[in-house]
C-alpha cells in the first residue's frame, strides 16, 4: 500500500481550508447515524415495538458499521478519500430516504439503519483519515499534530447532536415526526454532498493485493486502544439509547424531549472538553484513556443509580459525566491510533479502531435481553465492574508500555539530583 500526500497548488493552500469541506460531509454523515436515536421510544409508543425490538434497531446499526470500518479504509488507499467518502454521503442520504418510509413496517427501518451504518461508518473512518491529512502542509501547516483528531471528533460530535436535536424536537412537539426529520436530512445534506468532490486528494492509490494492517500487531494498539474503544460507544448508547427507555414512566408525556436533551447534552459536553484534552495527550494518550473509561465507568454507575431511584435529574448527570467522558476518550484514541499507524496503513487502522468502538453500541440490546432475568438495574452494575476492570489494564499499560511518539519514547529520564551532603 502507498498511500502519499498529493500537494495542492500553492494558491489553493494560502486562499482556502481545503479541510472544512470534509469537515461538513462528515457532519452530515455523523447526522445521518444518530437522528434515530430520539425516535426509539416513539417506535416503541406509536409503532407498539417492543424494548427488545427497539434496542434490535440499533444492533442492525451495528451490522452496516463494521463492514464499512473495516472496507473503507482499504478501498480509500486504493482508490483515493474522494469516492469512497461520496460513497458513504450517497449511503446517508439513502438511509434518510429509508427511514422517512418506516411507518410502513420494520424492514425499512432495518434498511434505513442499515444504510445509516454504512454512511456513519465510511464517514467516520475515511474522514477522520482524511481530515489528518489535511490538517497539515502542505494544506494547513499552522495546524499543531493534534489538529485533525479534534477536527474529526467535534465533527462526529456536532453532527450527531445535530441529528439527535432536530429528530427529537419534530418528535415531541412537531408535525410527521416520523418523516419530516429524515426529509429536511435529505434536502441540506444534498448540496453539501458535492463539497466532497472538491477537496483535495490525498491518496494516490495502491496495485495489488491489501496487505495486513501491520500496526494491529502494535503492543499499544493491543493493550491500550482495543482495552478502551468499546466504552467510547458504551457510553452513547447506554446514555441516550438505554437510559430513556428505562425512564420512561418517570418522564411521561416529555419522554422524546427528555432523551434529545439527553443526547445534545452527552454529546455537547463532549465537544466542549475535545480541546481541553490537547495537552494531557500531547505525548502519551494512555492517562486520557484512563481518564476517559474511569469517567464512563462512573456515567454506568449513575445510570444505575437513575433507574433504580427512577430519577431524571440523575439521568442529566449521567449524561453530563458520559459527555465528559467520550470527549476525552475520542480525542485521545485518536491521536493514539495516528501515532502507530503509519502513512501505509492510517485509514485501514482507524477503521479497526472504529469497529471495535461500536461493539459498545450493542450494549443496550444485551441489557434488554438479560432484563428479564435480572432487572435492568443489576446488569448495568455488572457493565460497572467491566469497566473498573478495564481501567486497572490501562493502568498496568501506562507502567509498562513506553509513549508511540519516536520522540519521546527516545528521551531519557532526567537525572536524579544528588544527594545532599
Amino acid at each position: 500500500m502507498t498511500a502519499t500526500l498529493t500537494a495542492p497548488p500553492a494558491t489553493l493552500v494560502k486562499t482556502s481550508r481545503p479541510w472544512i469541506s470534509v469537515y461538513a460531509v462528515m457532519f452530515f454523515s455523523t447526522w445521518a447515524g444518530n437522528q434515530f436515536s430520539p425516535l426509539l421510544l416513539l417506535y416503541k409508543q406509536r409503532e407498539n415495538y417492543s424494548a427488545v425490538a427497539v434496542n434490535g434497531f440499533l444492533g442492525v446499526y451495528v451490522l452496516g458499521l463494521v463492514p464499512a470500518f473495516l472496507l473503507s479504509g482499504a478501498l480509500s488507499d486504493r482508490y483515493g478519500r474522494r469516492p469512497v467518502m461520496f460513497g458513504g454521503v450517497l449511503a446517508a442520504l439513502a438511509a434518510s430516504t429509508a427511514l422517512a418510509f418506516g411507518e410502513t413496517g420494520p424492514l425499512m427501518i432495518c434498511v434505513g439503519r442499515f444504510l445509516a451504518g454504512i454512511a456513519v461508518g465510511t464517514a467516520t473512518c475515511v474522514g477522520t483519515s482524511w481530515l489528518k491529512e489535511l490538517s497539515q502542509g502542505p494544506f494547513d501547516p499552522r495546524a499543531d499534530a493534534g489538529a485533525g483528531a479534534r477536527r474529526a471528533t467535534t465533527s462526529f460530535a456536532l453532527g450527531s447532536a445535530t441529528g439527535a436535536m432536530i429528530a427529537g424536537l419534530f418528535a415531541q412537539w412537531g408535525p410527521w415526526p416520523l418523516q419530516l426529520p429524515f426529509v429536511i436530512h435529505v434536502v441540506l445534506t444534498l448540496p453539501f454532498a458535492w463539497l466532497v468532490l472538491r477537496a483535495p486528494e490525498t491518496a494516490l492509490g495502491r496495485r495489488g493485493p491489501a496487505p495486513a494492517v501491520p500496526a494491529v500487531r502494535d503492543r499499544r494498539f493491543r493493550r491500550v486502544v482495543a482495552v478502551a474503544a468499546p466504552w467510547l460507544f458504551v457510553a452513547p448508547s447506554v446514555t441516550y439509547g438505554y437510559l430513556p427507555v428505562l425512564l420512561e414512566e418517570t418522564t411521561g408525556d416529555v419522554g422524546i424531549a427528555y432523551a434529545t436533551l439527553l443526547t445534545v447534552l452527552a454529546l455537547g459536553v463532549s465537544a466542549l472538553v475535545q480541546p481541553l484534552v490537547k495537552r494531557r495527550t500531547r505525548f502519551d494518550s494512555t492517562l486520557g484513556l484512563i481518564t476517559a473509561i474511569g469517567l464512563i465507568t462512573v456515567g454506568v454507575a449513575l445510570a444505575a443509580t437513575a433507574d433504580h431511584l427512577q430519577s431524571w435529574v440523575a439521568g442529566l448527570v449521567t449524561a453530563a459525566v458520559m459527555g465528559c467522558g467520550i470527549g476525552v476518550g475520542m480525542v485521545s484514541a485518536i491521536m493514539e491510533v495516528q501515532r502507530i499507524a503509519g502513512p501505509r496503513d492510517l485509514a485501514e487502522l482507524t477503521g479497526v479502531f472504529y469497529a471495535l468502538a461500536y461493539t459498545g453500541f450493542l450494549t443496550p440490546t444485551l441489557l434488554a435481553a438479560s432484563a428479564g432475568a435480572l432487572g435492568t438495574t443489576v446488569p448495568l452494575l455488572g457493565v460497572t465492574g467491566l469497566g473498573v476492570l478495564s481501567v486497572l489494564l490501562l493502568v498496568t499499560a501506562y507502567r509498562t508500555l513506553r509513549p508511540s511518539d519516536p520522540a519521546v519514547a527516545a528521551t531519557p529520564p532526567p537525572p536524579r539530583p544528588a544527594p545532599r551532603p
